[in-house]
């Protein structure tokens, strides 16, 4: 059955994905398993502009990253659930990242860098960025009241969709959702974007 459900998600996909954006229904329809609980937000929101530092102490805002869509994960090394669905993450980034996506995970809270690199480095974590919201202001800002909890943007920077709790984020539905957002350039509309 499993099999079925996603050769039905892939054919959906392959016969139109820029069709399938202009239906708020058809991206919906791609949700399957964990995604069912990835929420689209009637509208686009704007983010938090809230700065963050990577391994180095350089800050970025989540602006650093318009011109694609983004999934931004907020986790934790203590947080079992975040540890869990971390490789899922890599092995999403590995296979999408690039000019129109990026996985971006941001270590809200206490994490410490050997922390940090030792669970990356324990389960094969190489496509993920090490960025760090120590003292929470960012995933306060957003609203992040539990772990994980993970955000879509668009390409405006917007977000546009929010999972609370894990995932499988290399599961079929996910690729597909994901593939559907790369590919249909009008996915914001989806969202209710005024964009074309």
């Amino acid at each position: 059955m499993k099999a079925l459900k996603s050769a039905v998600l892939y054919t959906a996909l392959a016969l139109g994905a820029n069709a399938a954006m202009a239906d708020p229904s058809a991206l919906a329809a791609l949700r399957d398993g964990d995604m069912q609980k990835l929420i689209f937000h009637p509208e686009p929101q704007a983010v938090s502009q809230v700065a963050f530092a990577d391994a180095s102490g350089a800050e970025f805002t989540l602006a650093d990253w318009q011109g694609k869509h983004v999934v931004v994960n907020f986790w934790a090394t203590w947080c079992a659930p975040c540890r869990k669905e971390m490789p899922g993450l890599d092995r999403l980034q590995a296979e999408f990242g690039g000019d129109a996506f990026e996985v971006v995970t941001i270590a809200t809270g206490r994490n410490s860098l050997t922390g940090i690199r030792k669970f990356f480095e324990e389960t094969g974590v190489t496509n993920l960025p090490i960025l760090l919201d120590p003292k929470s202001g960012l995933a306060r800002d957003m609203g992040v009241l539990g772990l994980p909890i993970t955000v879509v943007l668009d390409p405006e920077g917007r977000e546009i969709a929010r999972l609370i709790g894990d995932a499988e984020w290399d599961s079929d539905s996910a690729k597909a959702i994901v593939a559907a957002l790369i590919d249909g350039k009008s996915a914001p509309a989806l969202v209710g974007s005024d964009a074309p």
